[in-house]
């Protein structure tokens, strides 16, 4: 995996002393960025000096450290300043790095050794290779470090962007500025994070009549991606929406990814033989080419260990851990899933990864251990979803004893209990509706693991479906739910209103974490307070 992508080295940066800062809110994302001045695309127009093509993005934030990112319009010195003040007054200089072809003028790197719990302001001016004495206008973002001691954290996640041929309308991703209103910490992407083989049309007839009119479209929606540069150019058309550059220039992401980065249900097994829009028939060929683009495209850590490496874990201050897991790279073929023995095929996590996170998880000294799963646990998704045949996801629809991957996720959850650790919430999304669940041994037919919450929100701008069975294996309840009406059908757009996202907030003080799963036009849909488990 190596050979496939163009990392770049996570640079070091001198010690920065930050002092506090009190963050500046708006009536939407894009009116934040536009009254601060912070990152919008296209700072210089005029054609013979470099601009800014994309605008900024943080991302994978610590007590200590971050990502950022930008792309330029050519091969550019990107010069790099990083300030604790919006002014920029005493701020410090780093290292200059170049963008080329080889990586589409995409840079990033990782800011180190700055102070925690603080307004980290960075600013990038680029310089035109070709003629250095030419200089674009300077762009700016920011993000905020991980506490070291206890204070309110708040975070939002949801999945699903520009899916089903629902792309940028004249309303933007909406969502995107919802979120944006609630300043979070960081916003957790669950996957999905472009949809590679989500062809689009200028315009879609609505049930009902009217139109959807994607005002914003570029050749490469128009058709599945295939090749590196068209992978590419997925990302970079989610980022000409006013409303997710909004957010980035102002909140880190934290990037996972599933399985629309590559092509619909992606495994070892998927057979694009019959498939007419792919002349690309190797699955294997196209991964490699999506996850070049993704580790590209995005601020997720380069791992020198695992290089294109997704699972991994971001520690948020005393109180929160997030553990990012991988629940596509590593699974055996899609199938039956009804092995009754765990083997490499009916893995998910792999072998490795698992070993990783029971070790993290055992040494995670934080309250609240957030596990990030790109795929729900209890919700049949099938792989072929006309037919109601193989498993996409964890469940196999059976209702019965683990088999197959259920089988990986039980001795997962056994060893959560007998290595007495606690506080650990699953979110997730990937069903384009959203629902709180409850698993409770009692109900399930495997009882050895301590009852635990998972939440699903979800699409944040795509088509709206479900709702999807649940599997009682592990015996979750459903507490809550909002999906399409029958009446209502399937693949909603999102005018419709159903597009969803949830907040986290965990107390200082009192250390509780409370769950809200919302709406894109902001309305609390439903509300959980979880007390944590004190130690002995």
């Amino acid at each position: 995996m190596l050979a496939m992508f163009n990392a770049i080295p996570e640079t070091a940066m001198n010690k920065i002393s930050l002092t506090r800062r009190a963050f500046v809110t708006s009536a939407s994302a894009f009116g934040l960025v536009g009254a601060s001045g912070l990152a919008l695309p296209y700072y210089s127009r005029a054609n013979q000096r470099p601009s800014f093509t994309h605008g900024v993005q943080s991302g994978d934030i610590d007590a200590s450290s971050g990502m950022v990112w930008t792309r330029t319009d050519r091969p550019s010195r990107v010069m790099f300043e990083v300030s604790s003040t919006e002014s920029f007054a005493n701020a410090t200089r780093l290292a200059p790095l170049d963008t080329s072809s080889a990586s589409d003028y995409t840079v990033k790197r990782l800011l180190t050794d700055l102070a925690s719990d603080q307004d980290i302001f960075y600013r990038m001016t680029a310089a035109d290779l070709s003629d250095i004495n030419v200089v674009s206008e300077p762009i700016v973002g920011r993000f905020r470090t991980a506490p070291a001691s206890k204070r309110d954290v708040r975070f939002a996640w949801s999945g699903d962007t520009a899916g089903q041929g629902w792309g940028i309308d004249e309303a933007g991703m909406k969502t995107y500025a919802t979120i944006a209103r609630h300043t979070p910490d960081f916003f957790l992407h669950s996957g999905d994070t472009i949809y590679a083989d989500g062809v689009m049309k200028d315009e879609v007839d609505l049930p009902g009549g009217g139109k959807w009119k994607n005002v914003v479209l570029v050749d490469e929606k128009r058709k599945v991606a295939q090749t590196l540069d068209e992978y590419r150019a997925q990302w970079k058309y989610n980022m000409m929406d006013q409303h997710v550059l909004g957010l980035s220039a102002i909140c880190p992401t934290f990037y996972q990814w599933d399985d629309h980065e590559v092509v619909n249900n992606w495994s070892d097994s998927k057979d694009l033989t019959a498939d007419d829009r792919y002349s690309e028939k190797s699955i294997h060929v196209l991964a490699a080419r999506a996850a070049r683009a993704f580790h590209e495209m995005t601020t997720i850590r380069y791992e020198p260990s695992e290089p294109g490496r997704v699972y991994r874990k971001i520690a948020y201050g005393p109180l929160l851990d997030v553990f990012f897991l991988d629940m596509r790279s590593y699974r055996g073929a899609n199938g039956p899933d009804m092995e009754d023995t765990l083997t490499p095929k009916s893995r998910m996590l792999g072998e490795q990864q698992t070993k990783w996170l029971k070790r993290e998880l055992t040494n995670s000294k934080a309250t609240w251990k957030i596990i990030a799963a790109d795929m729900p646990l209890g919700l049949v998704v099938w792989d072929d979803a006309a037919r109601k045949a193989g498993a996409e996801a964890v469940s196999n629809g059976d209702n019965g004893a683990p088999k197959g991957r259920e089988l990986e996720f039980a001795d997962l959850l056994r060893f959560i209990k007998n290595a007495g650790i606690t506080n650990t919430v699953w979110l997730t999304a990937d069903v384009h509706y959203t629902a709180a669940h409850y698993y409770n041994p009692d109900k399930a037919q495997f009882q050895d693991f301590n009852p635990f919450w998972e939440f699903v929100p979800g699409p944040i701008h795509a088509g709206t479906f479900g709702p999807n069975d649940l599997d009682m294996t592990f015996g979750p309840e459903l507490k809550f739910i909002k999906a399409p009406t029958a009446e209502q059908g399937q693949n909603l757009p999102p005018s419709a209103g159903l597009q969803f996202f949830g907040l986290v907030d965990i107390s200082g003080a009192s250390e509780q974490l409370t769950v809200r799963l919302m709406d894109r036009d902001d309305n609390e849909l439903y509300k959980v307070t979880l007390d944590p488990v004190r130690s002995a």
